[in-house]
């Protein structure tokens, strides 16, 4: 495959498994390492169009990104399932993310119909769209030995209603992501936003997008400053 120094577009259909892949002749920072992001949420959430956002904010910084739904439905209110994976080096690899490194869950009810959890890897990234807290949540015992900066919950919904006037929670948790792995940048979302929308869907998308990333490191910056205050007493 021939990279080139603008996106290069594959678009592999294997029955219904459609795989959009983007490549960069950049160099990157994250050697051969290949980091893997599942999206969990229901139809009508943008939950595909979240990873491919995802996958052209990566791109925008010089890495390889793939990006495709799941299998099923894609019905409004039924469960949809999205994978993004971003690399240093061409990515070969076709099949759904089985251990991912990141779940991003846009609807925490699903918490109680699949197991979003599955496959999951040690010190995994865990975003998930709500108010509550992982105690209120019921997830008390399952996150104990995840690092706590590791782990947040965002009102990404109530952030795309104010900002977008929709309850769409895909972009402030693209962003909130952003900010909690640290695997992209804030702008590169926001590139990625322009890319996808244009006027003022997408002013008030980046304005959603800002909000969340701040929300989100002012959480993650909190957790690490207690633990300091800790190993420190």
């Amino acid at each position: 495959m021939v990279e080139l120094l603008v996106p290069e577009f594959h678009l592999l259909v294997p029955q219904s498994h459609q795989v959009i892949k983007r490549t960069h002749s950049g160099n990157s920072r994250r050697g051969a390492h290949m980091f893997e992001v599942r999206i969990h949420g229901r139809g009508g959430q943008g939950v595909v169009t979240a990873a491919e956002m995802l996958s052209i904010a990566a791109f925008e910084e010089g890495h390889h990104a793939q990006a495709f739904p799941s299998f099923g439905s894609e019905r409004t209110g039924a469960p949809v399932v999205a994978f993004c994976r971003i690399a240093d080096k061409e990515i070969r690899l076709r099949e759904p993310i089985m251990q991912p490194d990141a779940l991003i869950i846009q609807d925490p009810t699903l918490l109680h119909q699949i197991d979003v959890f599955a496959g999951l890897k040690k010190n995994g990234f865990i975003l998930i769209n709500t108010t509550n807290t992982f105690e209120e949540l019921g997830l008390s015992d399952f996150v104990r030995d995840f690092p706590a900066d590791r782990l947040c919950t965002l009102a990404a919904t109530a952030l795309g209603l104010k900002h977008v006037g929709r309850p769409m929670p895909n972009v402030p948790l693209l962003a909130g992501f952003a900010a909690l792995s640290g695997s992209i940048k804030l702008e590169s979302v926001c590139l990625a936003i322009n890319a996808r929308f244009s006027g003022k869907v997408a002013q008030g998308n980046v304005a959603a997008a800002t909000e969340a990333y701040e929300t989100v490191r002012a959480q993650v910056e909190g957790v690490q400053l207690a633990r300091q205050e800790v190993a420190h007493a």
